[in-house]
């Protein structure tokens, strides 16, 4: 408890995220805000010069696996003066302040509930450049994760019933219930929410482990495989195949699913000889249990819209799944 007083009076900040006591988030408001929608509390000066151009150099960067670009985040910025009452209660924040001491602070409900909140403090410009080159990844990590634990308890108020994903392959996820069920067999399942103008899809399915071979050819594994077995099972008109855009390298990462390693993938589907093409998300889940991979995947088909938001509705949906 003292080295907490001493942090909030500014003589020490630690890269860390911290919890109000239990009776003190009894009274906490309800915190507002879009999903990746970030207030940013910095003077106006600060915000118009070198300072503002590195943070919307690092939290507005284009979204990597998108046909065009979209930010990481939409960001709002407002004077520490202003930032009172009301304006206290988004849930996602930046913080940044020229002051006596230096330093950086993630915070778990500051205000209002839920919220996370990152707190930047430097003696100069020069000092909270530093401060964000160095923090900025683990501050999006916290802000990111925070953003999908909101939209998993949004999507949790109505849900879909998944039994054949439970009896085909062994997991549950949380689905929205505006999601309909388009094809369900043993080795593939198919679902499709509709848009204003296109389409959100969820499929999944499993091949066998040995199919996804190593780090070096991961990737142009995953392709293969989604290449075959999603151009077999989508249906398009005669002549089109659902396939991986090879004009787009596609990204990959290393991540968890439900606590068990799996690649993640993103770049951009198409159907060769039609117009047609979007985002796709893909998880090869790795299963040793059962001598597989299990592959969740998203993809997007919403022309002339903005696919940032639909993109990460799919991987808080994706990121939901549970084995049995």
């Amino acid at each position: 408890m003292k080295i907490l007083r001493i942090a909030l009076a500014g003589l020490v900040f630690a890269l860390t995220s911290c919890e109000n006591s239990g009776e003190q988030n009894a009274y906490l408001l309800k915190s507002l805000g879009n999903i990746n929608t970030l207030q940013v509390i910095i003077e106006n000066d600060l915000w118009n010069g070198e300072v503002g151009e590195e943070i919307r150099g690092f939290f507005a960067a284009p979204i990597d696996g998108l046909p065009q670009d979209e930010p990481l985040f939409s960001m709002n910025q407002m004077p520490p003066s202003t930032y009172t009452d009301f304006a206290r209660k988004y849930r996602t924040f930046l913080h940044v302040t020229i002051g006596d001491t230096t330093g950086v602070a993630i915070k778990k409900n500051p205000y209002a509930k839920p919220q996370i909140g990152a707190f930047i403090v430097g003696k100069d410009i020069a000092d909270i450049k530093r401060l964000l080159e160095k923090n900025y990844q683990q501050i999006i990590s916290a802000f990111k994760k925070s953003e999908i634990i909101e939209k998993q308890r949004r999507i949790k108020i109505s849900l879909k019933k998944t039994d054949s994903l439970k009896k085909f392959f062994g997991v549950n996820m949380r689905l929205p219930s505006a999601y309909r069920s388009a094809l369900e067999t043993e080795d593939f399942i198919w679902y499709r929410k509709a848009l204003k103008s296109g389409e959100t899809n969820i499929i999944v399915y499993q091949v066998p482990l040995g199919l996804i071979r190593s780090d070096s050819t991961s990737v142009a594994d995953i392709i293969t495989i989604r290449d075959s077995i999603g151009g077999d099972y989508m249906p398009v008109e005669e002549g089109g195949r659902f396939i991986t855009e090879e004009a787009y390298a596609p990204y990959i990462f290393k991540t968890k699913i439900d606590d068990r390693f799996a690649y993640e993938t993103k770049g951009i589907w198409e159907v060769k000889t039609q117009f047609m093409g979007g985002p796709f998300i893909n998880y090869a889940v790795r299963d040793s249990i059962n001598n597989r991979y299990l592959i969740i995947e998203g993809f997007v088909y919403a022309p002339a819209t903005s696919k940032r938001d639909l993109q990460f509705e799919l991987e808080a949906i994706l990121r939901s799944m549970k084995f049995e």
